[in-house]
């Protein structure tokens, strides 16, 4: 008999609009669930604008606070995506904090639907006292989407600095958009190096997804760019970035992450 594989757990955030970071999800999420992995995408954010949010609203999903109050059904808690990954929403208006009266409830429902799935990407934002929603959050890996300008990568330097300070001392991945493997490279060396001396912090490398147009004009129909333009720049990018998620176990992170780059010094 086969081991149902260990759930593994990345909570993402982000420098860039939200629009990047729905991209960004969507289309990792589509790239693993075409290598036939079981997928959830939770959404973490309230705002109405991002694409993910808008998927949540058009397919009627229940969010999981709903739940913890008992106002849905744990049922209406997921849908299938026709892109073959499963999504989720974790809060409507605001996001909640470890501190409010349904934390427990929502922390278990949140557990529950994830050891449900292989892999769990989560749209992640901090609540109003910088908390995670989920304290489950904080036992996975954490993964920071930056771009190659110099006031991407200083927001990223702070938000690394913020989580650090809230979680402690643990590795953190990085993801470089709209650069070459070239750029994408030096970022990643100027901010580990950065993270190490500053925030005693192990920041490894995961890849680069380029700037191509195709990952815009598929974000437009509400579609990964991989279903839409499977031979474009962008789409071999994800499906390359989807294997780090489903490396093998000796070359895991101690957060069950495939990773590139030395401890440097932590």
């Amino acid at each position: 008999m086969l081991e149902r594989p260990v759930p593994r757990l990345f909570t993402f955030f982000s420098v860039l609009g939200e629009e990047d970071k729905s991209a960004m999800l969507i289309n990792l999420a589509a790239s693993l669930a075409q290598a036939k992995h079981s997928v959830l995408v939770i959404d973490g954010d309230v705002a109405t604008t991002g694409l993910l949010t808008r998927i949540g609203l058009r397919h009627d999903v229940a969010t999981l606070q709903e739940v913890a109050r008992m106002e849905r059904a744990p049922r209406e808690a997921t849908r299938m995506l026709p892109e073959g990954f499963s999504m989720a929403r974790i809060a409507r208006r605001c996001v909640p904090s470890a501190s409010d009266p349904q934390a427990g409830q929502l922390a278990e429902i949140f557990d529950s639907l994830i050891e449900q799935a292989e892999i769990t990407l989560v749209n992640g934002v901090l609540s109003a006292d910088q908390s995670l929603p989920v304290p489950t959050m904080e036992m996975g890996e954490i993964v920071i989407q930056v771009s190659t300008t110099a006031s991407s990568i200083k927001a990223a330097y702070v938000l690394l600095k913020s989580l650090s300070d809230r979680i402690g001392r643990r590795p953190f991945s990085l993801i470089v958009n709209d650069a070459t493997e070239a750029e994408a490279r030096t970022v990643y060396a100027n901010m580990a190096q950065a993270a190490s001396r500053y925030l005693a912090a192990q920041l490894n490398y995961l890849g680069a997804i380029p700037a191509d147009d195709h990952i815009r004009r598929a974000t437009g129909q509400g579609r990964a760019v991989m279903d839409v333009f499977p031979f474009a720049t962008a789409a071999l990018a994800f499906q390359r970035l989807s294997k780090k998620f489903t490396a093998a176990e000796s070359a895991r992170s101690t957060y069950g992450m495939a990773t590139d780059g030395a401890s440097l010094g932590v």
